[in-house]
């Protein structure tokens, strides 16, 4: 029976101390392979619910058997090496990578509800898909290219952010010769050294925090820096001076779309520094891709819809005079450079007969522009 491993509390790949031959362990060890077996991305261990698995979006259960109190909290254990499992007792909550050889990477969450204990586990694959299988637009192999400058990838939770940022640092190893340095909370797919050098670090296990691992990262020597979430002024900040000082940065942002992106940037610092941050943001922008996933018509899966917005003449104008409410237009009429609103790439999917027309409706920010878009006997 494979052995899990996790990211130590001091960065180290270590065994966990475990007997394979618990029935716990056992137990919650086939249940996250029926996980990966049926694609989900997430499994959720809940006292008084059989193990609920998130496929496509949706929650469905396992089985028929609901756990007790006991059985969640023996099955979370069996996955916490002895230090682990003091460490969520002390602090009520635990954030652990684990790695199943024939499965991948696992986010264990543990948390207490109602004085129970329980987990969610994110599924994170052995493997990772080519932009193609992705469904990702083609100007990201261009975006790619570039040597210096921002790149940010938003979303809601759930919207496949992490996997684009991963398979963005792959196109970058697989094709150029230079330093990657990533931090993130925590890693979910582990890189191999292709053409570029690769390291990855973990808040909690290799640094104590994104804003403070940045600031250091600067002085390792990289060509391109990954950062797994922008959360705090601090590390915007430092993000934007590497972006400026010649490095590529590929972040994520918690934001639906490009305009909403441009304001969360600007909004996160004081009200008399706005200005300058208003033009440096225009000067080191290299493009937004903001991004949903939505059911298929045939239920196979979920589709990737984007939002993309390119850092034109245009756009930087637009950013450095704080008129992010023109950016929208912007984005529409300048589809040959790479452009698109989330409201263009839902209606091509629907047109494609990938999606629903409620589901384009639904997903689109200003469903009007769908509905101006396509003749009414398409609909």
């Amino acid at each position: 029976m494979d052995t899990p491993l996790s990211f130590a509390h001091n960065g180290r790949m270590t065994g966990l101390d475990l007997s394979s031959q618990t029935n716990h362990y056992a137990r919650l060890l086939a249940a996250l392979r029926r996980a990966t077996q049926r694609r989900a991305s997430d499994v959720h261990l809940v006292v008084g619910l059989p193990p609920m698995f998130r496929i496509d979006g949706e929650l469905v259960a396992d089985s028929d058997t609901s756990l007790g109190r006991e059985d969640v909290r023996s099955l979370v254990y069996s996955l916490l090496s002895e230090g682990q499992r003091e460490e969520f007792e002390r602090d009520w909550q635990l954030c652990v990578s684990i790695f199943l050889p024939d499965m991948g990477h696992f986010r264990v969450t543990v948390y207490f509800h109602m004085g129970n204990v329980e987990a969610s586990i994110r599924v994170c694959p052995l493997s990772l898909r080519t932009p193609q299988e992705l469904g990702l637009p083609e100007i990201m192999h261009k975006l790619v290219e570039k040597r210096s400058g921002l790149i940010l990838i938003t979303g809601p939770t759930g919207s496949g952010k992490t996997t684009t940022f991963n398979c963005m640092i792959d196109m970058i190893n697989r094709q150029r010769r230079c330093k990657i340095i990533t931090v993130e909370d925590p890693v979910e797919f582990v890189h191999e050294n292709r053409l570029s050098l690769i390291v990855q670090q973990q808040v909690h296990s290799d640094t104590r925090s994104f804003s403070k691992a940045l600031v250091h990262i600067l002085r390792q020597d990289p060509d391109v820096i990954g950062v797994g979430e922008m959360r705090d002024l601090e590390t915007i900040s430092t993000a934007l001076t590497a972006a400026e000082t010649g490095h590529l940065v590929i972040a994520t942002l918690h934001t639906p779309d490009a305009v909403q992106t441009v304001d969360r940037i600007v909004d996160a610092f004081p009200g008399d520094t706005q200005a300058q941050i208003q033009t440096q943001l225009a000067a080191c922008l290299v493009a937004v891709v903001a991004q949903q996933l939505l059911p298929r018509v045939d239920a196979d899966g979920r589709k990737l819809a984007t939002e993309v917005l390119i850092n034109n003449a245009a756009v930087r104008s637009q950013i450095r005079e704080r008129k992010s409410n023109m950016l929208r237009s912007t984005m529409q009429t300048s589809r040959k450079e790479g452009m698109q609103l989330m409201e263009r790439s839902l209606l091509d999917l629907y047109q494609s007969g990938v999606i629903t027309y409620d589901t384009a409706l639904a997903h689109a920010h200003s469903p009007e522009i769908i509905q101006q878009l396509m003749a009414p006997e398409k609909k």
